[in-house]
């Protein structure tokens, strides 16, 4: 086949009007098809057809079983393509190409390659070559048929003489079979036989026992009617006791209730009158004691400073539970410069919470007036809590920090009650100190509260 400079190839000889008078055989169809889509792969979008041109990126797989009719039509309607695939299918199998155009096939070659290469190439005679190719097929396929069908056949007839010989094993099986199923019938019924008489004998024996039972049931029937007899008497006899046993109990409580009022009666009179000689008199309620009267020296009261003194670590959560010991003491707790202390890793949301609640466990379990600051000076809006029963939670104002408001507190105190304030800003120490109130770590807090 010649080209053209530009690379397409030129028409075709008269060669190429030749044409097939019948459908190509369906392997031969399937062949021209698979070789179309692998050679469709060295091909340009732009040198397929338009219908073909959505499998370009299709596998040669793909392209057979969802572009076969499509890639058909072409070959035979587009000359130009069919020749572009005969190009590829030239430089593929040069030989055996080579080999049709010389009108010489291999005979070792197979009929329907030779068929499906003749067919896009279209060699000098090569309606001649498909049509040959074919009926060569065709051959092949029958004679492998009738190769298959001999095999089918001949294990059908083993099959055959198979089933005979197991049908006249399945007869003497079966005549066996029947003989022993006689046997087992005559004793069955030899079985029936004694099993009906004893049903006689039992029929007889239950007619017996129901005349029995007639006669016991008539029996018992006069047994129910004399001892229903003694009830009712019985009955009779137990409701004339009731009776009188009730008229006993009624008797004995209006007796009762006689004595309890006049009892009664006098009790009242004896309170009025003392509660008259009391208003007469305009005598006080007593405020002392006798033992109030008895000079001696009381103890001291302890406060949080003489706390501080005694022989306790400043770390020991035992001093935190002697100074929540004190009355009405105050526990002033500065909440974040706890929580950062314990736990910094976690959100302020869930500081806030985790210390709240142990500080209400804490409350419930010393009585103490708890107090928790936490620092809202950089709030754009209030928080949202609910506070936990027992502890009072206050946030700094705008512009205000903890530290301030924890100060404001304790000065709010009266002299001489105690007040605790939990914090390690030692600032915030120094200055609650001057105040009269009792610091402690906040590292101590925590490990009282790792203990609830």
């Amino acid at each position: 086949m010649e080209q053209t400079p530009g690379g397409e190839p030129h028409a075709e000889p008269a060669r190429a009007a030749e044409a097939l008078d019948r459908p190509l055989p369906e392997r031969v169809r399937h062949k021209v098809i698979t070789l179309t889509g692998d050679a469709i792969g060295a091909l340009t979008v732009a040198e397929l057809p338009p219908p073909l041109r959505q499998y370009a990126r299709f596998t040669p797989a793909r392209r057979v079983k969802f572009g076969g009719n499509a890639m058909a039509a072409a070959l035979e309607s587009d000359v130009a393509f069919r020749q572009r695939i005969a190009a590829r299918l030239r430089e593929a199998f040069s030989e055996l190409t080579e080999a049709l155009d010389t009108g010489t096939p291999p005979a070792a070659a197979d009929p329907v390659d030779v068929a499906a290469l003749a067919y896009v190439t279209r060699p000098e005679g090569w309606v001649k070559l498909v049509a040959a190719a074919g009926e060569e097929a065709q051959r092949a396929q029958a004679e492998k048929a009738g190769a298959e069908a001999e095999r089918e056949l001949a294990r059908l007839r083993a099959e055959l003489a198979e089933a005979r010989e197991a049908g006249r094993d399945g007869s003497e099986k079966h005549r066996a079979e029947l003989e022993a199923t006689r046997r087992e019938m005559d004793g069955l019924s030899r079985r029936l036989r004694s099993a009906l008489s004893d049903v006689k004998r039992g029929e007889a024996a239950l007619r017996k026992m129901r005349a029995e039972l007639e006669e016991a049931r008539a029996q018992a029937a006069a047994q129910k009617a004399a001892s229903d007899g003694e009830v009712r008497r019985l009955r009779a006899r137990a409701a004339e006791a009731e009776s009188a046993l009730e008229a006993d109990k009624r008797a004995a409580r209006e007796g009762r209730s006689v004595a309890d009022m006049r009892v009664r009666l006098l009790l009242d009179t004896v309170l009025d009158a003392a509660q008259g000689l009391r208003r007469e008199l305009a005598l006080p309620p007593t405020a002392h004691h006798p033992a109030d009267t008895v000079e001696a020296v009381e103890p001291g009261r302890m406060s949080p400073k003489d706390i501080a003194h005694r022989a306790l670590s400043e770390e020991d959560p035992a001093l935190l539970d002697q100074l929540l010991a004190l009355p009405q003491v105050h526990l002033l707790v500065d909440g974040y410069n706890v929580t950062k202390t314990g736990y910094p890793t976690m959100p302020l949301e869930k500081q806030r919470l985790r210390l709240l609640g142990g500080l209400a466990v804490l409350a419930a379990q010393s009585g103490a007036e708890v107090t928790c600051v936490f620092d809202g000076a950089d709030l754009a809006s209030p928080v949202l809590l609910a506070p936990p029963r027992g502890v009072r939670v206050l946030f700094s104002k705008p512009g205000q920090t903890a530290d301030e408001l924890i100060r404001r507190l304790v000065r709010a105190e009266p002299d001489g009650r105690p007040v605790v304030v939990v914090s390690t800003d030692r600032e915030v120490a120094d200055g609650v100190a001057e105040a009269g109130a009792r610091p402690v770590a906040s590292a101590l807090l925590l490990r009282r509260l790792a203990r609830t």
